[in-house]
């Protein structure tokens, strides 16, 4: 099996000033290149209608395009959501754009309550956990690495909101915030988190660890970081909610339970009588800190709505990593994709209005899985060395490879994109060719018509991936 071809870039410099067009499930997406003054891009906004226009961002300086800006026409609420397996660079066109909403909310699902999301300005929404990390930069290019609390929290106007939809890592999200105020950041009164968010405790990732060993070369790769134990807590429907905390003395019952749940599931896991009363006197105290922040945000961000105001939603990690529509089984645990929007956050969908999906100029992802046009070798450690990938959360280094057209078209379909944001399109700069794949074919020559459900096709083409060009015209 292999990926076809068709087309070259003969360099990323002979498309920094023009037009790339190509067709996403049905509708022909215009990306326009500008590098001003001959400084490299760090972002382009791509636009479904041509005619509405492009805006280019370096290193956070806005240039107009040649077109209107598009960003003045987005709706009331609109959502900015990954388009391959995460890491596209969504928190950094959040911030881009946070200063034109009233209201901005994470929407995804992560792992532990490290932090909270991305986003800026008025309000913050999230929904996940903190096993994806952003990076961002404040006016004075002071660095944060944000992994729950939203990047929103830099501006002073910004109420960041973590949805229903997180699982919180208390120790963790106190920990932020400590690290947060200790550089002058004020978190007070500006963080609401949902009464039914669910709690993530050491013991999901403890739990996290045994589950990998356990499947030994058929491991999924994940942080570590007990995601996937806490929503498997919370679909077993013996987890723990934020608003749990408010009744002490049901608590510790509950915490023996999913202690003993572990205890007889793994035997490797030791359960000590002491643990539980440990955990509990922790999280009493925890509770009494976190009474302050706890919020029905879903009554908070209707309220909002009807308020008319401007809702920018973004999501955590990315389509292919969704639970339903990712690369099973080496995906996450929730719903990264348009969907997870209104379960996240508690929104109907008919108010949701358009929605960017940010997609890089190649493709990276973490851990197992497929990755059809993944680069092996020099040429991937180029890659990752130029585009600095490795994971905010871990240090991980990230698997590199071409732009996957066929991963994107899919991603288009599933989630209804009015607009595309091409993001890291500099790294491919010193690339004396850029190569894209366009389609995925069977060994025999026949050809795939859309992304494959089963592993074992994906598997194939990854096999095959000696086969991978994408040659196409410039501009």
């Amino acid at each position: 099996m292999s990926l076809s071809s068709s087309a070259s870039i003969s360099s990323a410099s002979s498309i920094c000033n023009g037009s790339y067009s190509a067709k996403l499930y049905g509708t022909r997406v215009s990306v326009h290149f500008s590098f001003p003054n001959n400084k490299q891009l760090r972002t382009v906004i791509c636009s479904a209608d041509a005619n509405r226009g492009a805006t280019v961002i370096e290193q956070g300086v806005s240039y107009s395009a040649s077109v209107p800006s598009r960003i003045a026409s987005l709706g009331q609420v609109t959502g900015v959501l990954g388009c391959q397996w995460g890491d596209e660079g969504k928190g950094k066109l959040v911030d881009i754009l946070a200063k034109h909403f009233d209201v901005v909310a994470r929407c995804q699902a992560y792992v532990w309550f490290h932090f909270l999301g991305l986003l800026i300005l008025k309000t913050y929404y999230c929904q996940g956990g903190a096993n994806a990390g952003h990076t961002i930069y404040n006016a004075e290019g002071q660095k944060f690495a944000l992994h729950l609390v939203p990047s929103g929290i830099l501006n002073e106007e910004t109420v960041c909101v973590i949805g229903n939809g997180v699982v919180v890592h208390l120790p963790s999200f106190f920990k932020e915030i400590d690290g947060l105020e200790s550089k002058g950041v004020s978190c007070e009164g500006r963080i609401l988190v949902s009464d039914r968010a669910h709690l993530l405790f050491d013991i999901h990732q403890v739990v996290d660890g045994l589950r990998e060993a356990e499947l030994a070369k058929s491991f999924i790769g994940t942080t570590g970081r007990g995601i996937g134990p806490a929503y498997s807590s919370k679909v077993l429907r013996n987890g723990i909610r934020v608003g749990d905390l408010r009744h002490m003395d049901k608590l510790r019952e509950k915490l023996e339970v999913l202690i003993s749940d572990a205890a007889a599931r793994f035997e490797l896991y030791k359960h000590q009588p002491d643990v539980s009363m440990q955990v509990f006197e922790d999280y009493r105290q925890y509770a009494k800190r976190l009474e302050p922040f706890i919020t029905d945000t879903v009554c908070y961000i209707n309220d909002a709505i009807s308020q008319k105001k401007r809702i920018l939603v973004e999501g955590g990690q990315a389509t292919m990593l969704d639970i339903d529509f990712g690369t099973y089984p080496f995906v996450t645990s929730s719903s990264p994709s348009a969907g997870g929007i209104c379960t996240g956050l508690g929104i109907a969908p008919r108010v949701v209005g358009d929605l960017i999906g940010v997609v890089k100029a190649y493709t990276t992802r973490v851990g197992s899985g497929p990755f059809p046009t993944e680069i092996l070798g020099e040429g991937g450690d180029l890659l990752r060395t130029a585009g600095q990938e490795f994971g905010t959360t871990t240090g991980r280094p990230r698997r590199c490879g071409w732009l996957d057209i066929v991963a994107l078209r899919y991603c288009s379909m599933i989630n209804g994109f009015s607009s595309l944001n091409l993001t890291k399109l500099d790294v491919l700069s010193e690339l004396p060719e850029i190569q894209l794949g366009v389609s995925y074919k069977q060994n025999d020559g026949t050809l795939i018509q859309s992304f494959p459900a089963d592993l074992s096709v994906l598997e194939q083409i990854q096999a095959s991936f000696n086969f991978v060009l994408c040659r196409g015209p410039t501009a």
